[in-house]
């Protein structure tokens, strides 16, 4: 099993560092049915693999001033609240005993199909939105982004959503996190996206797996193979990833994401 732990690091690891995306997103699937670990286990060990994983992208961001950190604070006042008061209903109703693990594979099939479709449907929202200028619906979205006060609460009530999902499902934090910044904040260079999505990620990853470990839903053998395998995968991984389209990298990672999000509801 072992073996197949770190293999399984080492896949992960090789597609974040291709894409960017899918630490959460495949990992927690591949414990689950890969390996018939626990949800809640998958969970919580998850979420401190992408809390790990990902502060290295946060530290080499911060050498280049990449991170905007009004945003990753507007985002951590919806974010933190709401992940707290998820541990604590996730504690109430006995998840570490293993109650309700459907509940926990209904929310990771949601998350994964919604993160699917941010990665699918990103560019054609984008361009549909553009095409209907006009329309009352349309302009009551860019004026959201358009006035302060507003984009300010909306921002807050992104990071509150984030903050359930990830703390049920470990998926979440990148993709839907980057989509919902790309159209509150069109001013915004992509690198700063991506950098302000990976700096708000990592403390909420990480108080949502510490919290998981409070209530003995991380198991600490686990996440060390895993990350003895993704080290290297995320190296190979960001060398390979500049010479392979990144949009055709996404298209496949976003299909196997439907799949299983598909899996995990049925």
């Amino acid at each position: 099993m072992e073996w197949g732990l770190l293999t399984a690091g080492l896949f992960v690891g090789f597609m974040i560092g291709m894409t960017g995306v899918g630490g959460g997103s495949l990992m927690t699937p591949i414990l689950i049915f890969g390996f018939a670990i626990q949800p809640a286990i998958a969970v919580g060990t998850d979420l401190l693999f992408a809390a790990i994983t990902k502060a290295g992208g946060v530290w080499a961001y911060m050498k280049h001033g990449g991170i905007n950190w009004q945003v990753v604070l507007r985002m951590a006042y919806g974010s933190v609240p709401a992940t707290i008061l998820t541990l604590i209903a996730l504690n109430y109703l006995g998840v570490s005993e293993g109650n309700h693990d459907r509940l926990i594979t209904v929310a990771l099939g949601i998350a994964l199909i919604l993160t699917s479709s941010a990665l699918l449907l990103k560019g054609f929202i984008g361009n549909l939105l553009r095409a209907q200028e006009g329309h009352p619906i349309v302009t009551a979205l860019y004026y959201l982004r358009e006035d302060n006060q507003h984009k300010i609460r909306a921002t807050i009530f992104m990071g509150a959503f984030l903050g359930v999902m990830v703390t049920m499902s470990s998926v979440g934090a990148g993709a839907l996190g980057a989509v919902s910044l790309l159209f509150l904040y069109p001013k915004m260079k992509g690198s700063e996206i991506v950098a302000t999505d990976i700096a708000h990620a990592v403390p909420l990853t990480a108080i949502a797996g510490l919290g998981h470990a409070t209530v003995g839903t991380v198991d600490w053998g686990l996440l060390g193979y895993l990350l003895l395998g993704s080290l290297p995968g995320i190296y190979f991984g960001s060398r390979i990833g500049v010479k392979i389209p990144d949009q055709v990298m996404r298209m496949i990672l976003a299909v196997l994401l439907l799949i299983v999000g598909i899996k995990c509801l049925l």
